[in-house]
């Protein structure tokens, strides 16, 4: 019992190694582990249902808008990848090769899909034909392997997971609005389930994806003052139509190519929750997706009724909310600290005492406020209280965005802010790659996004002093 205690409060502070403790937290919370194979990580039970969690969310709204989910194979054939040439020379260095199959060499290697384009326009190649076949609104749920060199559990692993949503159209306005609402949907599924407020964008054409026409992102900044890059959405054009032979017969008669996305969002979401939201306990979840809303601690259970009284109470939230009874006999000392460490929104105590006066008390793992409640308002409470957990948390990030959010006007203030504040930089831009990538040399920053929202912060380029076009968003990546 000594060594669990031990393990529960033995978190590194925040401010002392934030890295250190973001794994802390990961392995600890019991979300993920370390595997044997290099760059890949073992997603555990808790980590798994909080990605069930985000898939069932997410994927009642890619229904709602008529996408239906398919399952592509997870070979590419090099002859097929090639096809597209900007889309694999952008891939090219992070592809994992298959060259043998049992003791044969291949005549064609097959790739690891580190992303699908190429496996959905061969399929769409066989299937469209008339403007009537057309849109065609695909999703798959699967995991990528990108050979990346640093690595680190759910934000940049060789091996993560993932929706990626491919979608052909008759128009180019058909599919740009495509394109547009996936990034809408993405931006109202972070802030309204994962309580993480997002800024909407452009990526510029440096950063945008290998083979996009252009490149859509909503991004979030983690309590370190770094930006994490949540979901992105891509307007292809016909490129890959083109490449790849794919031709209806229009509404005229005549031959055309459709317009292609494709948008998703990955794992490294978990570790957007952990690095907004989390604190030097644990983690601290959105209730929408947490495994467990309500965790049920019976105190002083071997008292008559106590446990009976639990139980019952379990029942009645379990038609209604994801919950645990903890009747395991660790001390509540324990289980407290073991329950914020998972950071389960609501943790719900009930004694002797209580039972007597018909009542319980909840306590919020937000901000740890405790509530007593008469058990006849017990589930309109907890309702009540989830939605101030999530209200809570969204405040909290929100506020903390604004106050890490700085605005430059010249090189030498955006150097000092990036080097003595972090957080994002509101700049502007004159437009040229050869600014961009100067800021990012001396500086260290990237470009974020190009914001829908745009503001005038000055007249002149941040970089070069030359007339400016844009407003940008500028920051330490993840």
């Amino acid at each position: 019992m000594a060594q669990q205690e031990k393990l529960v409060k033995e978190i590194t502070s925040m401010k002392e190694d934030f890295a250190k403790w973001y794994t802390d937290v990961v392995k600890k919370a019991e979300l993920a582990s370390y595997s044997g194979v290099r760059g890949c990580m073992v997603v555990r039970p808790y980590g798994t249902a909080l990605w069930e969690n985000i898939r069932n969310e997410l994927n009642a709204r890619f229904k709602a808008t008529g996408h239906e989910n398919v399952m592509m194979p997870l070979f590419i054939p090099e002859s097929l990848l090639q096809k597209e040439k900007d889309h694999v020379e952008g891939f090219a260095p992070e592809v994992a090769w298959v060259t043998h199959g049992g003791d044969e060499k291949l005549q064609e290697r097959l790739c690891v899909r580190p992303t699908s384009e190429t496996l959905f326009c061969d399929h769409y190649s066989e299937i469209i034909h008339s403007y009537r076949d057309l849109p065609k609104l695909y999703n798959q749920w699967c995991s990528v392997v990108r050979w990346e060199k640093t690595t680190r559990p759910f934000l940049r692993t060789m091996e993560f997971f993932w929706q990626e949503g491919h979608t052909m159209h008759e128009t180019a306005k058909d599919a740009i609005e495509e394109t547009e609402r996936m990034l809408n949907i993405y931006a109202d599924f972070a802030e309204q389930c994962l309580a993480i407020p997002v800024v909407k964008g452009k990526k510029t054409e440096k950063e945008k994806f290998a083979g996009a026409i252009s490149t859509y992102t909503i991004e979030a900044l983690m309590h370190d003052g770094k930006a994490l890059q949540s979901a992105t959405s891509h307007y292809f054009g016909d490129g890959f139509s083109k490449a790849f032979n794919i031709q209806f017969t229009g509404r005229d008669n005549t031959l055309q190519y459709p317009h292609q996305t494709s948008w998703g969002l990955s794992s490294r979401i978990i570790g957007a929750i952990i690095m907004t939201h989390g604190d030097d306990n644990g983690l601290v979840l959105p209730p929408a997706v947490a495994p467990i809303e309500v965790v049920i601690l019976p105190i002083a259970m071997h008292k008559e009724g106590v446990l009976d009284k639990a139980r019952q109470l379990k029942q009645r939230l379990a038609a209604g909310f994801r919950v645990k009874l903890d009747d395991s006999d660790n001390s509540a000392g324990w289980k407290f600290s073991e329950y914020e460490m998972k950071g389960v929104p609501l943790r719900l105590e009930i004694g002797p005492r209580d039972i007597v006066n018909n009542q319980c008390v909840l306590v919020r793992r937000d901000n740890m406020e405790k509530t007593v409640v008469s058990l006849d308002e017990l589930e309109a409470k907890v309702t009540e209280l989830l939605k101030a957990v999530r209200d809570g948390l969204f405040e909290k990030a929100l506020r903390r965005r604004e106050e890490m959010t700085y605005s430059a006007t010249n090189l030498e203030e955006l150097k000092d802010i990036a080097d003595n504040r972090p957080g994002f930089i509101k700049a502007m831009w004159c437009g040229e790659q050869e600014c961009e990538e100067k800021l990012k040399d001396i500086a260290g920053v990237s470009s974020r996004c190009i914001p829908f929202e745009q503001e005038q912060i000055s007249d002149e380029c941040v970089c070069c002093g030359k007339s400016a076009k844009l407003m940008l968003y500028w920051g330490k990546a993840y």
